[in-house]
C-alpha cells in the first residue's frame, strides 16, 4: 500500500470521504506553490493533486488553461515541479497525486520519470490525455515504483469501458462529472450519481469525483455518492484575485478550502 491507499482505507474506516484539492505548479509563482500546498493541507486536505502546465491543455477549461499559462511563463520544468514534490515531502505525509498530460512524462521515458517521481515522493498519477489501451509502458514501469495509475471514467464511458478503466486504475478511480472540460459550476450533474453506481458495479476500488464542484453544498453532494471529492479551478479562481499579494492569497485560498473540506465531512 502506498499513501493513498492508505489515506482512503483510513477514511473508509471512519466512515469519511477525501477532499482533494488541485495546485498547478509554477502559479502563480513556483514560489509559492509549496506555500499553496501547505495552506490546501492545514485546511483539511486529505490528497493534494499537483499539477503540471502544459501548453496545450486539452481536458481543461479556461482556469486551468490561465494557470498552466502564468506557470509556464516562470519556464517551469518537469524537473523543477518534481524537486519542489521533493521539498514537500520532508515536510508531510499527505499523498500526493501528479497530474500531466502524456508528453513530458513521454519526454522523459516512462521508466525514468517513474523512477524520478517515487524518488520525489510521489505517490499516483493521472494522465488525462493517456487511455489505458496506449498505457501499456506506464502501466509497466508505475508498479516498479510503488505508484498509483489513475484513470479517467466519464459519463460517456459505457459499462465495458468502466470495467476496463478500473482493470487498471490503481489508487482511485478519478470520475469526471460532465462531459465537458474542467472549470467551476453552478450545479452538480445529475449525471454523477448514476455513473457512479454503475462504475461500483465493476470495481470496489475507491471513487472520487471531479470537474465542477465549486461550494461546500456540491462537495457535500459528491461525499454522499463517492469516496472523493476533487475541487481544482473554484480554488483558482479564488487565489486569482488576489495575485500580488501573497498574504491575502494564501489566506483566502485556505479560508475557501477550509469551507469545501468542512462541505466534504458533513
Amino acid at each position: 500500500m502506498n499513501r493513498i491507499d492508505k489515506k482512503f482505507q483510513e477514511l473508509r474506516d471512519q466512515g469519511a470521504t477525501a477532499f482533494m484539492p488541485y495546485v498547478c505548479a509554477g502559479d502563480p509563482t513556483p514560489e509559492l506553490t509549496p506555500k499553496l500546498f501547505r495552506a490546501l493541507e492545514a485546511a483539511g486536505a486529505d490528497l493534494i493533486e499537483l499539477g503540471v502546465p502544459f501548453s496545450d491543455p486539452i481536458a481543461d477549461g479556461p482556469t486551468i488553461q490561465r494557470a498552466s499559462e502564468r506557470a509556464l511563463t516562470h519556464h517551469i520544468s518537469l524537473q523543477q515541479i518534481l524537486e519542489i514534490a521533493t521539498a514537500l515531502r520532508r515536510e508531510t505525509d499527505t499523498p500526493i497525486a501528479l497530474m500531466s498530460y502524456y508528453n513530458p512524462i513521454f519526454r522523459m521515458g516512462e521508466e525514468a520519470f517513474c523512477k524520478a517521481a517515487a524518488a520525489a515522493g510521489i505517490d499516483g498519477l493521472i494522465v488525462p490525455d493517456l487511455p489505458p489501451e496506449q498505457a501499456q509502458p506506464l502501466l509497466e514501469s508505475a508498479p516498479q515504483y510503488n505508484l498509483a495509475t489513475i484513470f479517467l471514467v466519464a459519463p460517456t464511458s459505457p459499462p465495458e469501458r468502466m470495467e476496463l478503466i478500473a482493470s487498471v486504475s490503481t489508487g482511485f478511480i478519478y470520475c469526471v462529472s460532465v462531459t465537458g472540460v474542467t472549470g467551476a459550476r453552478t450545479m452538480l450533474s445529475d449525471e454523477v450519481a448514476p455513473m457512479i453506481t454503475e462504475l461500483r458495479k465493476h470495481t470496489d476500488k475507491p471513487i472520487s469525483v471531479g470537474f465542477g464542484i465549486s461550494t461546500p453544498k456540491q462537495a457535500t453532494q459528491v461525499a454522499q455518492v463517492a469516496d472523493g471529492a476533487i475541487v481544482a479551478s473554484a480554488i483558482i479562481n479564488v487565489y486569482e484575485k488576489h495575485i500580488g499579494d501573497e498574504g491575502k492569497l494564501l489566506t483566502a485560498v485556505k479560508q475557501f478550502a477550509s469551507n469545501l473540506a468542512e462541505g466534504v465531512k458533513l
